[in-house]
């Protein structure tokens, strides 16, 4: 069987993780990857990946709902979401851009595609934010797709799209242009020539994702196909090797919070009671105040 060789001091594969098939919003079909509870998912909450060429899988959309304790960070491969908050804000993210927003204390927005036809596929990442910065007050911004940054990974054409946080390559140190993403979070698109190995150092105390939406990986435990979550142990850096397909990977790395986590719908806090001051101030209109 093909297996990678780890190098010394390379993160080794703890596991893998399959999406599953769900729907959210007015019924869009997504593919959903959860770890609200998985403390090798920390700083990470959740990855919802939408993929269709078919409009009525995405076309409602996400009419306006409220957020509080998080931030969630939207990717666009192809197609446009439009985003509106009870802020005032407004703004769409196509294909190459990216969608930043800071919940705090508490935001009502809506994500509405701003297409018809065409195949839609993108991702949403929910990132958990710090107690004591869960009340903090909301904000959101646009990143287009021409202000993404694309390193070179090697001479074969293989490459990072580089969207939240710091990342090495090579001997160089590059800011991606979204920096202030709770916990450190950094996240890059790669893109792999067919069979081909890179290595990223990566801060030893942050915890490491890689999910793959295109392709495939070989690690050191065999072929890992499309679809899959993969969680790494402790190490100094990150070593990938797409199969003969090549791969398309979101790359994620952040601090661990080390805190509870107590979920309810859209909602993430630190305890039960949180949580039910949350709903109280939602069903009285404050939470958004």
């Amino acid at each position: 069987m093909n297996k990678l060789s780890l190098l010394p001091g390379a993160r080794p594969l703890a596991r893998a993780l399959a999406s599953q098939a769900s729907a959210d919003g007015a019924g869009v079909k997504i593919q959903r990857v959860a770890g609200f509870q998985s403390p090798d998912f920390s700083p990470f909450l959740m990855l919802d990946e939408i993929r269709s060429e078919n409009a009525d899988d995405y076309i409602a959309g996400f009419p306006p709902h409220p957020h509080r304790g998080i931030e969630t960070l939207t990717y666009m491969l192809n197609g446009e979401f439009e985003h509106q908050d009870h802020l005032g804000n407004r703004g769409a993210v196509s294909t190459g851009g990216a969608q930043w927003m800071r919940a705090g204390r508490g935001i009502i927005h809506s994500e509405m595609p701003a297409q018809g036809e065409g195949g839609m596929h993108g991702f949403q990442l929910w990132i958990n934010m710090a107690a004591a910065n869960k009340m903090d007050a909301p904000t959101w911004r646009d990143i287009q797709g021409g202000d993404i940054p694309e390193v070179s990974l090697d001479d074969s054409g293989s490459l990072a799209r580089l969207i939240a946080g710091s990342w090495q390559v090579g001997r160089e140190t590059y800011s991606a242009p979204l920096t202030e993403t709770a916990a450190n979070a950094s996240v890059a698109d790669l893109r792999l020539g067919a069979d081909a190995e890179v290595t990223l150092p990566l801060p030893a105390e942050h915890s490491v994702l890689v999910f793959i939406y295109r392709g495939g990986l070989v690690s050191e435990r065999g072929p890992i196909g499309r679809g899959n979550m993969l969680l790494y142990g402790g190490g100094e850096s990150l070593q990938l090797r797409a199969d003969g397909e090549g791969a398309g990977l979101l790359c994620l790395h952040g601090m661990p919070l080390n805190e509870p986590v107590v979920h309810y719908g859209p909602f993430v806090m630190n305890s039960r009671e949180q949580i039910e001051q949350t709903l109280r101030d939602y069903n009285n209109g404050t939470l958004a105040t």
